[in-house]
C-alpha cells in the first residue's frame, strides 16, 4: 500500500543527456515538462536515473544539474566498488554491469535540496544495494553535497531548513557519530565480543513484539559478500508477513513509492535498514513510532540484488567511532531479546537468548525485553 503518499511527490525522469534509463512515474502523475528538463551534459551525469517530482524540478531551475552532478560525485566516491575512480569512469564500470546509479531529489527549498541516492547491487547474485540520504547545500554559487556518513552531512543537519525539528534530534546523534575521528581499531577489524556490546537502546527484530518469524540467515554481509557482518534474514511465521520498525524514529523509503527498502534513523545513532519487501507503505523523512509498519515480507529487488523467496533482509548501521563505514557488526549485540553472533562463515550464525540458542531454520519470538 502507498498511504502517506502525497499526490505531488509521485516521482517522473529527468531527462539528463546520457541518463540509463527513465524512473517509473506514479499513473496519475503529471510529467516535468520539457522546458525543466536539463539538457547540458557532463561525465558525472552520464549514466544516472535521476527521480524528481516536477514541483522541485520547477523550483531549481537549470541548477538542478549542478545539483544531480555534486550529488552523484559524492555517491561515486562513496561507493564501495567505484571509490578513486573517475566519475566517468566509475559509472560506465556500473553501466557496463547493469547496474544503474540513482539520484532522488526530493525536495528543495531556496538553497538547500534534500533526497535519496544509492547504486544498484548487481542483479546476478544475492545482494544488497548502497544508499544514502543526502542534503545538499548551494554555497557561494555551487552545491556541497552531504552523503550519510560525510562530514558535510552532519553539519547540513544541523542547518537545513528541509530537516524538521523532531527529525533533527534523530538525526543530529546520528551525524555527530559520523563526524567522529575514527580510531586504528575500526578500519578493518573486527571488533572482540565484549568490545560489541554497546547498547542498541532496545532495538526490536523487525516484526511484532511477541510473535515469531523464522531466521532463514544469521549473520551476513549487507551486501552477503565484503564488510561487516550486519544483516539477518527472517521468513514465515505468525506476524503474518509484516516488517516492522525495530523503534522509533525517522523513515524514508529509499527506492521510493512502490519499491521495498526502508530505512529507519532512530534516536542514539543507530539506524536499521529493511529490503525485499512488498506492499511498502510510503516514508519520506517520516516520524514513525516502534512497530510501524513498513511493509510485508517478499522479493522485491528495486535496487538491484537476488531474493529466492519471500523474506525480510534486516541490517544495522552506526556511524559510532569505533566502527568504519554504514553497516556494523551484529556480533555480541542485543536485538529482539537475542544476542547476535557470527559463524564460522555467512548466515550460518545464530541468536542465545536464556540458555537457548537458535541457529537458521528456528522460529524465534521478538522480544523487547
Amino acid at each position: 500500500m502507498l498511504s502517506g503518499l502525497p499526490a505531488r511527490i509521485a516521482v517522473t525522469a529527468l531527462a539528463v543527456t546520457g541518463l540509463l534509463a527513465a524512473a517509473p512515474s506514479a499513473r496519475t502523475a503529471p510529467r516535468v515538462p520539457a522546458a525543466a528538463s536539463a539538457t547540458a551534459a557532463d561525465p558525472s551525469s552520464s549514466g544516472v536515473t535521476v527521480k524528481m517530482p516536477a514541483a522541485v524540478a520547477d523550483r531549481l531551475g537549470t541548477d538542478r544539474k549542478a545539483l544531480v552532478d555534486a550529488v552523484t560525485a559524492d555517491v561515486l566516491s562513496r561507493a564501495r566498488d567505484t571509490g578513486g575512480l573517475a566519475p566517468a569512469t566509475a559509472a560506465g564500470r556500473l553501466a557496463a554491469e547493469g547496474r544503474k546509479v540513482v539520484v532522488d531529489v526530493r525536495s528543495a527549498s531556496r538553497d538547500w535540496a534534500r533526497g535519496v541516492a544509492y547504486v544498484e547491487a548487481s542483479r546476478a547474485r544475492h545482494g544488497a544495494p548502497e544508499g544514502w540520504l543526502y542534503l545538499a547545500h548551494r554555497e557561494n554559487g555551487r552545491w556541497v553535497s552531504g552523503l550519510e556518513g560525510d562530514r558535510e552531512f552532519a553539519a547540513h543537519v544541523a542547518g537545513s531548513p528541509l530537516v524538521g525539528a523532531a527529525e533533527r534530534q534523530s538525526m543530529t546523534a546520528y551525524a555527530e557519530r559520523a563526524a567522529a575521528p575514527r580510531t586504528p581499531e575500526a578500519h578493518g577489524a573486527q571488533v572482540s565480543p565484549a568490545g560489541a556490546q554497546a547498547n542498541t537502546n532496545g532495538l526490536l527484530l523487525p516484526w511484532m513484539p511477541d510473535h515469531y518469524m523464522t531466521l532463514t540467515g544469521g549473520p551476513h554481509a549487507h551486501d552477503s559478500a565484503t564488510g561487516h557482518w550486519s544483516a539477518l534474514d527472517f521468513a514465515g511465521g505468525n506476524a503474518s508477513g509484516l516488517v516492522r520498525s525495530s523503534r522509533e524514529g525517522t523513515a524514508t523509503s529509499m527506492c521510493g513509492a512502490g519499491g521495498g527498502w526502508t530505512r529507519v534513523i532512530h534516536p542514539g545513532g543507530f539506524s536499521t535498514d529493511y529490503y525485499h519487501m512488498r506492499n511498502a507503505t510510503y516514508y519520506n523523512g517520516t516520524a514513525i513510532s516502534r512497530s510501524a509498519l513498513l511493509g510485508s515480507i517478499g522479493t522485491d529487488t528495486c535496487a538491484g540484488g537476488y531474493a529466492t523467496g519471500p523474506h525480510v533482509h534486516w541490517s544495522l548501521r552506526t556511524y559510532d567511532a569505533n566502527y568504519n563505514g554504514q553497516y556494523t557488526w551484529l556480533n555480541g549485540r542485543t536485538i529482539g531479546g537475542w544476542a547476535w553472533w557470527n559463524g564460522s562463515s555467512q548466515y550460518s550464525g545464530c541468536g542465545t537468548r536464556l540458555g537457548v540458542t537458535a541457529c537458521p531454520g528456528t522460529a524465534i519470538y521478538n522480544r523487547a525485553g
